[in-house]
């Protein structure tokens, strides 16, 4: 670990989109979003050869650059550990988005997205991943992996679902597995838990993760009217 004066300049900078600051002002938003309330979810952003994350059991809304934890890409070693917190058990989560050429990974408590998990469990079974085509916002997701552009009106979006663990650090298996199964996605919902989307830089994790929760949100609705999601 980096010694004391190290240590803090990892988390110290006066750019606003420095990544200890970033995650600070991403959280606030998000807790208004009602995304992050009572300590739940994080966001992680990797910077060259290091990865900014969000602690555990801290009100996100409140958070302080100084509170962010820093881990070394390659060894995996945290090079800044603030003592007075915990390391946040989403870290081998956005870990594995990074592996995949992530810049920016985002976790959500959204109630949309726990919604939509048991909607999607109760029509379809619990092996069927969530799938919606001809909405507008599906735009603001991308194609998929090493694919330019983004999905179009008549393209259909799919999410896969993993079940939820007691322990979240324990969801890393079937999040790896679904990113192998669907690699195109760029989010995966966790039944009666939330979503973790992820994207090339903070910007495109952030629209995408805007626009997905749109897009549950919308299929929630959709479902109380007994609209379908995709054409028969």
């Amino acid at each position: 670990m980096s010694n004391s004066a190290e240590s803090e300049a990892l988390v110290r900078s006066d750019d606003p989109e420095h990544p200890a600051n970033h995650i600070c002002t991403l959280c606030a938003k998000f807790y208004n979003l009602g995304w992050v309330t009572g300590t739940g979810g994080g966001t992680s952003i990797r910077h060259g050869d290091k990865i900014y994350i969000a602690p555990s059991g801290v009100q996100k809304e409140l958070m302080k650059p100084t509170d962010m934890f820093v881990m070394d890409f390659e060894s995996r070693e945290y090079v800044r550990k603030p003592q007075m917190h915990k390391p946040s058990a989403c870290t081998p989560l956005f870990y594995a988005a990074f592996k995949r050429g992530a810049g920016c990974c985002i976790h959500t408590h959204s109630q949309w997205a726990v919604l939509v998990t048991l909607l999607v469990e109760r029509d379809f079974g619990p092996d069927a991943c969530f799938e919606i085509e001809q909405i507008e916002q599906i735009k603001g997701i991308p194609k998929g992996r090493g694919k330019v552009g983004n999905l179009g009106y008549y393209d259909r979006l799919r999410i896969p679902i993993i079940d939820n663990t007691a322990h979240e650090e324990d969801l890393t298996e079937s999040l790896e597995a679904a990113m192998e199964k669907y690699p195109d996605a760029y989010a995966v919902l966790v039944r009666r838990h939330g979503i973790y989307v992820w994207g090339d830089n903070v910007h495109k994790a952030k629209t995408q993760c805007e626009s997905i929760d749109y897009i549950l949100q919308l299929a929630v609705e959709m479902k109380k009217l007994g609209l379908p999601w995709c054409a028969k």
